[in-house]
């Protein structure tokens, strides 16, 4: 079973979303990228993912990392 990452008080979604719309990515790019990678990932997936009502798991979060080419301190930035 895959590990998941709650975002009761971090809100990576949201870090997502923000890093993403700044390189102008689109969500269905996003999920190309990862599925190319082999990750398991929707469009509807991510939808929750950035709106918070769906935990990350690591996995995913490891090629949002990288498809999105950030760091996990941009990731969980709390501001």
């Amino acid at each position: 079973m895959e590990q998941k990452i709650k975002q009761d008080s971090i809100r990576i979604g949201e870090n997502i979303r923000r890093i993403r719309l700044a390189q102008h990515i689109k969500q269905t790019q996003l999920v190309q990228l990862l599925q190319l990678e082999g990750i398991n990932m929707t469009r509807e997936t991510l939808v929750k993912i950035e709106r918070g009502v769906r935990h990350i798991e690591a996995t995913q979060l490891r090629g949002i990392r990288d498809a999105l080419h950030t760091t996990y301190d941009e990731l969980f930035w709390d501001s």
